[in-house]
């Protein structure tokens, strides 16, 4: 079967499909002995054979675990100050990589795969996954601040805001639901933080069509194929 070699390194369940374009662009990939360099280069996988770092790659089964991610574990694969790792959680012999990050501190709701391709499609910009959380500020929030956190503020120079806004229980202002589209790093504790005030707890109870539903703190579960497709069919593709 002919492959780009990109998506070869990310269906072997190495890393997302980005970080395996890291490590060809970064030289560390040959084909038959030659490094490679290029994106766009197609090999055969039934002939060729594919090294990372002078390790053969094979492709894997697809595998998908559902998390509700704990305090006090990275979303890392590997660290160099020896802390706790979201992986090391989950009983699997396939080589998993966390879709997207959550803070040491935050908990919830966290997919992990040797799928490069679903972690792409769940990550990318362009899908519009939207990513729900439960928030515990420091203070009230202001009514003028809700509304500027839901018509846009100024993050990394460029416009920023929230989708929806929710108080769980009237009179209580600290306590609230967040809902947006955003991925990037600390999107959410960045976003009260521009307007002076501090997260002090975090979790994330919905990512696109995934919740917790009453798994306990630290547990996990496998994925089903349906439930996979689902994200794909939900999520326009």
């Amino acid at each position: 079967m002919k492959m780009r070699l990109n998506k070869f390194i990310a269906e072997c369940g190495i890393a997302s499909r980005r970080k395996s374009e890291s490590f060809i662009l970064e030289g560390r990939v040959a084909v038959n002995g030659k490094s490679v360099n290029q994106l766009s280069f197609v090999i055969d996988t039934d002939n060729d054979i594919v090294t990372l770092d002078g390790e053969k790659l094979k492709l894997e089964k697809k595998v998908y675990f559902l998390l509700n991610k704990p305090k006090g574990y990275i979303t890392t694969t590997s660290d160099e100050k020896k802390r706790k790792k979201v992986t090391d959680l989950i009983n699997t012999q396939h080589k998993i990589f966390p879709v997207g990050r959550l803070d040491y501190d935050t908990t919830g709701v966290l997919i992990l795969t040797n799928d490069g391709d679903f972690a792409n499609f769940l990550t990318h910009p362009s899908n519009q996954i939207p990513r729900e959380y439960k928030v515990l500020l420091n203070r009230d929030l202001e009514v003028k601040d809700k509304e500027k956190l839901l018509t846009g503020i100024y993050l990394d120079k460029r416009k920023s805001k929230f989708e929806e806004i929710n108080f769980f229980r009237k009179g209580d202002y600290k306590k609230i639901k967040v809902t947006t589209v955003e991925g990037r790093n600390r999107f959410v504790k960045r976003m009260f933080g521009a307007l002076g005030y501090h997260v002090e707890e975090l979790e994330r109870i919905r990512f696109g069509t995934f919740t917790l539903q009453n798994l306990p703190r630290g547990s996990y579960r496998k994925l089903s194929f349906t439930e996979i497709q689902n994200v794909y069919k939900t999520y326009g593709r």
